[in-house]
C-alpha cells in the first residue's frame, strides 16, 4: 500500500511539471526575463520550505554537518536554477508536451548513465538493449509529439 501511495504522490509532483512551466512562463512574460521569474520561483519555493520546515520543528542541521558534504553536493541548487529557468523560457516556444518530452528524455539518458555507472550512489543497472529500446521509443514519441 505504501508503495503504491509513493506512486501516486510521485505521479502528483510529476504532473506539477507543465503547471510549473506554464505559471514560471507568465510570470517570465509579467516580468520581462526567465531569470527573474525564476529568481521569483526559487524563493517562494525557498520560504515556503523553511515555513514548512519550521513547523514540523525539526532540528536544524549543525554547520560541521553541513561541511562534510562534497562540493559537488551543493550543486543541485545551480541545476534547479538552470532546469526552471530553462521551463520558463521554453515552455512559450515549444509547447508543454515537446518541453516535457524533452525533459522526459533527457532524464532518462541521463538516469541510464547514472544507473549503468553506478554514479552519485546508485546502484548499478548496466545499459541492455531493452533499455536502450526504451530510448529510443521515447526518441519517437518526442518526434510525434513535435510533428502531430
Amino acid at each position: 500500500m505504501i508503495v503504491w501511495i509513493s506512486m501516486l504522490i510521485v505521479l502528483l509532483a510529476g504532473s506539477m511539471l507543465p503547471l510549473q512551466a506554464g505559471v514560471n512562463a507568465q510570470l517570465a512574460r509579467a516580468g520581462g526575463s526567465a531569470l527573474w521569474a525564476s529568481g521569483i520561483s526559487f524563493l517562494v519555493g525557498t520560504l515556503t520550505l523553511m515555513v514548512v520546515y519550521s513547523s514540523l520543528r525539526l532540528p536544524w542541521p549543525a554547520l560541521h554537518e553541513l561541511k562534510a558534504a562534497p562540493l559537488w553536493a551543493w550543486s543541485g541548487g545551480l541545476m534547479g536554477a538552470f532546469f526552471v529557468t530553462c521551463m520558463a523560457f521554453f515552455a512559450p516556444k515549444l509547447g508543454a508536451t515537446t518541453l516535457l518530452a524533452l525533459i522526459i528524455a533527457g532524464q532518462i539518458i541521463a538516469s541510464l548513465l547514472l544507473d549503468h555507472f553506478g554514479a552519485l550512489s546508485f546502484n548499478v543497472h548496466e545499459i541492455n538493449p531493452w533499455r536502450i529500446f526504451g530510448v529510443i521509443l521515447i526518441a519517437a514519441g518526442i518526434i510525434l509529439v513535435r510533428k502531430f
